[in-house]
């Protein structure tokens, strides 16, 4: 199947900022391009694009002062088949963690650990370990957040998702990774 992407935005900036843009499709899907995902400006400007430390493609710009349109417009294949589901995948111990997979258990701006970890360990902590227990925690998030547009905010992190009980999309992930996070998982 072939999937569409793309988006449109415009900034009204009231003096020259630097940006640093994360809109590309990941690296490892660069195969499955059938029209690449390739940003444009309006006005044009130079793009200066480099690869962080995550494997994600980040594009550099200075915005004018004034209007500013960013976008893209793609094509992906996929199969269309639904993830691979592994019951039998196992939770490491934390001491048995690559030192590189650590970070991810770590608190961050929208996923605060602090403000959760008793509540995941409450929730989740009598769960089996492994696939059980991420899929408790997605089953969880699913039915304790109500989605609407209404309710998203660019400020909104994982414990005002679940304090409030609704969100968008993004709330959806940032409360189901903090929980495995509490959990140890990264």
């Amino acid at each position: 199947m072939q999937i569409r992407i793309g988006y449109e935005l415009r900034y009204e900036c009231p003096q020259p900022i630097p940006m640093i843009l994360m809109l590309n499709v990941h690296y490892t899907r660069v195969s499955d391009m059938m029209r690449p995902d390739h940003l444009q400006t309006d006005p044009s400007l130079p793009i200066t694009a480099y690869r962080d430390g995550f494997g994600n493609w980040c594009s550099r710009i200075v915005a004018p002062q004034g209007e500013i349109q960013i976008s893209a417009n793609a094509i992906v294949n996929d199969t269309g088949l639904p993830d691979v589901i592994v019951p039998t995948a196992q939770q490491h111990p934390v001491q048995e963690l690559p030192e590189e997979t650590l970070v991810y258990l770590l608190g961050s701006r929208y996923c605060e650990t602090d403000q959760l970890s008793q509540i995941a360990w409450d929730q989740f902590g009598s769960t089996p370990t492994g696939w059980g227990r991420v899929q408790a925690i997605c089953d969880f998030v699913h039915t304790h957040i109500t989605f609407g547009y209404e309710y998203g905010r660019p400020t909104k992190t994982a414990w005002d998702a679940f304090r409030e009980g609704n969100g968008v999309c993004r709330d959806y992930a940032h409360l189901a990774i903090a929980f495995c996070r509490c959990m140890n998982i990264p």
